[in-house]
């Protein structure tokens, strides 16, 4: 099997199968992977990186899998009221779903630009998606991959909870440890 390992950084990330490290953010990410899946032909994508959690039962250094995924910044303010695509008229596919890959725990998830640090606009977007982690990479790489036909298996190691920036509290290092094995049992198995 032709697989191929995605994270935004090189940190996150120790493996011996083809690894594309993309940059961070949607734009880099969805660039770099459309352009690996357009040279050579690759049986899985299997995207790997750290998350922030909305869900605080979620332990840190967990390791989930997002089968369900969305751009939540793409539409509009008017005032207070966040508009969708939709509510806007337009034809724009936000969200991907992809069935579980692995016996993980999943969950489902918001890309974003700007990671949330603000009580308000947690408060916000978690009334209107109701998500459980966000990263700002995953729907991009997911979607670049239904585009391309190629499955995808995001796998998500929790570093900290969204919550008012304070990076005392989080654990990057736990969560790249037990992504990283994870990741080596899952390769493994394929």
């Amino acid at each position: 099997m032709n697989v191929l390992i995605v994270s935004a950084t090189t940190q996150e990330v120790q493996t011996d199968y083809p690894h594309l490290v993309t940059g961070v953010g949607m734009v880099a990410t969805a660039i770099a992977v459309s352009k690996a899946l357009s040279e050579k032909h690759y049986d899985l994508v299997v995207n790997a990186g750290i998350a922030g959690s909305f869900n605080r039962s979620i332990p840190l250094g967990s390791v989930v899998e997002v089968v369900k995924d969305q751009l939540s910044e793409i539409g509009a303010q008017d005032g207070s009221h966040f508009l969708s695509p939709t509510e806007m008229g337009l034809e724009v596919i936000t969200a991907v779903e992809m069935t579980a890959q692995t016996n993980l725990p999943t969950v489902s998830g918001i890309t974003v630009n700007t990671v949330h640090g603000d009580d308000k606009a947690i408060s916000q977007i978690v009334h209107r998606l109701n998500p459980q982690v966000e990263s700002m990479e995953g729907a991009a790489c997911m979607l670049a991959c239904q585009h391309a036909g190629v499955p995808c298996v995001q796998l998500r190691a929790i570093s900290n909870y969204v919550e008012k920036r304070n990076k005392a509290v989080w654990d990057i290092p736990l969560a790249i440890q037990k992504l990283n094995q994870e990741l080596t049992k899952f390769l493994s198995e394929l």
